[in-house]
């Protein structure tokens, strides 16, 4: 009995790890891309889009301007902090909270996707205002 409880213990701990070590991974590429735009980097933020964006946005200018114009709270911004995040499979689903360059609170939601070398990329980001429903 006591065996079984230890790998009972075992696993559900080898499956927070795994868990937190993904959060983790996708929070780095999240936070990768966010100093991309800080530094005006196209080819730096570009690179961390899942390939179903890179269909959308063909080229790192045509997505940058793409950011600029339509995600302007995360593009240029106070602040940038991770809150909660959910998994499903190789599934993330990343919420940060930003407030923008006018002091505006705002809500993001990234979702990431994990790709056939282990890593992940970036295949959306929807943003609301904070205190917005969708």
């Amino acid at each position: 009995m006591r065996i079984a409880a230890l790998l009972v213990t075992l696993i559900v701990a080898c499956h927070h790890s795994a868990f937190g070590g993904d959060v983790a991974a996708a929070q780095s590429v999240i936070r990768a891309q966010e100093q991309a735009f800080v530094r005006d980097d196209a080819a730096a933020a570009y690179s961390h889009a899942a390939p179903a964006i890179k269909e959308i946005f063909p080229a790192p200018d045509i997505f940058m301007s793409m950011v600029q114009n339509g995600y302007a709270p995360v593009y240029r911004h106070r602040s940038f902090e991770f809150g909660e995040s959910k998994t499903d499979g190789g599934w993330i689903a990343q919420r940060v909270h930003i407030v923008d360059a006018n002091g505006e609170a705002w809500e993001a939601l990234y979702t990431l996707e994990q790709q056939a070398d282990g890593s992940y990329k970036i295949t959306g980001c929807s943003l609301l205002k904070a205190g917005q429903s969708v």
